[in-house]
């Protein structure tokens, strides 16, 4: 089992995949060379990316992550105000500062980029390798990042999500899920919480303390998204549209025409604006996805008359296990199974916890998360630039917005007669992420990437050892 509080994080944009995943990495890279008595001698740090990492790292941060990382930063507490003035010393004066000391690091040399090849178990791969003043290797470690901001070693590839804790309701699926929800009379939201009482070794009161800080985080990205002008940065001048938009619906309130739920569209596309100028936001599961679950849950809030603190907890616990079967059952790398697994899978936990919360069985959970997923089977990733803008920013919003009626709508049956399941769902999503070709998985190679340059970019990659 994993945590809920693995699926949400805080974290900063514009990706979890390719800024988060890497600076985590290239911390614990630096961190075990400390611990290994090692730090000392080091007199070089190379760094290589490969694939998707290389391919979109550009727009998507990763270089920039990749050097804060091996200053010792993390996604959840490095402050954003100093990123800009390290990057240049690094950049300009090709001084690192490596666990308390200064050495040269000269990005040109000794960061590689390889968009024409493959770490064998993964797109997103990465290794980091340090030497000493002779030139002799004194470590060397491959990294994946898997999205969602989880990274692997390597040798723990596949191994990942194992964890000693036992908790009082395990599950492998949603049918297994589905089933101790029976036998046991309770909600989806109710045994997670017990589960993550177990594994936290924790009270109810911790737990719903930490899921309410995370609540609360969302609500606070969503706030400053409503409230930032100008434009994103990247190249694309695409103009922040969340804050005009709301100025818009609030002044068709007069004319009682507006629609309340073009609202979650523009709470999404805040979040996705903060996500894209490299903001602090909630990894849900995504960075690129990051809008679809605070959205929704803003909605419930702002709109439902009977939304309470408890069911807004209730909310994110049960958004948090649907994470968990996407987690542990196939892929939330869009570098991996492309967007589907992003947004898709976004869509799907918004669609499920929102059923929750306005009194639908688990069974009307499992509906509507399945609905949700199947409805974005076969969707691609091409971010035009390299850039999670052109079209992650709508593709949010609209992706809120769907969650809310699919989730509305599982209510109106009891979801017995339905013919496919979550569990059937999130196999063939899985499956036609293999199938899909890799350029359109997160390398910016096909699409509407290259649909705007008006040029196609034939791919060719292979595979290297590691």
């Amino acid at each position: 089992m994993i945590s809920i509080f693995d699926i949400f994080k805080i974290g900063l944009g514009p990706s979890s995949s390719h800024t988060v995943g890497p600076m985590k990495a290239a911390a614990e890279f630096v961190e075990n060379l400390q611990k290994d008595g090692k730090s000392d001698k080091v007199a070089r740090i190379v760094a290589e990316t490969y694939g998707s990492l290389a391919l979109t790292g550009q727009g998507h941060g990763t270089f920039d992550a990749i050097l804060l990382g091996l200053e010792g930063s993390l996604p959840h507490n490095v402050p954003l105000a100093d990123i800009p003035k390290r990057l240049e010393r690094i950049r300009s004066r090709h001084e690192l500062h490596l666990n308390g000391r200064t050495m040269r690091f000269e990005p040109e040399k000794d960061l590689l980029i390889h968009g024409d090849e493959l770490l064998p178990k993964h797109p997103n791969g990465m290794r980091f390798t340090a030497y000493d003043a002779e030139g002799k290797e004194l470590a060397s470690q491959v990294y994946y990042s898997i999205g969602g901001g989880f990274v692997v070693t390597d040798e723990n590839f596949g191994h990942e999500t194992v964890t000693a804790a036992e908790v009082p309701y395990p599950f492998k699926n949603a049918t297994e899920l589905l089933a101790l929800c029976r036998s046991n009379q309770l909600s989806i939201s109710e045994l997670t919480l017990a589960n993550e009482m177990a594994l936290g070794n924790c009270s109810e009161a911790e737990v719903r303390s930490r899921v309410a800080g995370i609540a609360e985080a969302m609500e606070a990205c969503i706030k400053r998204g409503m409230g930032a002008e100008g434009e994103l940065p990247g190249g694309l001048n695409v103009r922040r549209r969340a804050p005009q938009l709301a100025a818009k619906l609030k002044a068709l309130r007069k004319t009682e025409i507006v629609n309340t739920q073009l609202w979650p569209m523009v709470f999404a596309m805040a979040v996705n604006e903060e996500n894209a100028a490299g903001g602090r936001v909630v990894t849900a599961p995504t960075n690129g996805a990051a809008g679809i679950i605070p959205a929704v849950l803003h909605y419930y809030r702002k709109f439902n008359p009977h939304a309470t603190q408890h069911l807004v907890e209730d909310f994110l616990l049960t958004a948090g296990v649907i994470g968990i079967l996407y987690k542990t059952n196939a892929s939330i790398s869009g570098a991996d199974v492309g967007c589907q697994g992003e947004v898709g899978v976004a869509c799907s936990m918004a669609a499920g916890a929102y059923a929750e919360v306005i009194g639908g069985t688990p069974q009307q959970v499992e509906n509507a998360a399945e609905m949700a997923m199947e409805h974005h089977l076969g969707l691609t990733c091409d971010p035009v630039g390299g850039l999670v803008q052109i079209p992650c920013i709508e593709r949010n919003g609209i992706a809120a917005e769907t969650a809310l009626k699919l989730g509305a709508m599982a209510l109106l049956e009891d979801g017995s007669n339905k013919k496919v399941s979550l569990d059937m769902v999130i196999e063939t999503m899985l499956q036609t992420g293999r199938d899909m070709k890799a350029s359109y998985k997160e390398t910016s190679l096909a699409g509407l990437a290259v649909t705007m340059k008006n040029k196609a970019i034939p791919i060719s990659v292979r595979v290297v050892e590691c």
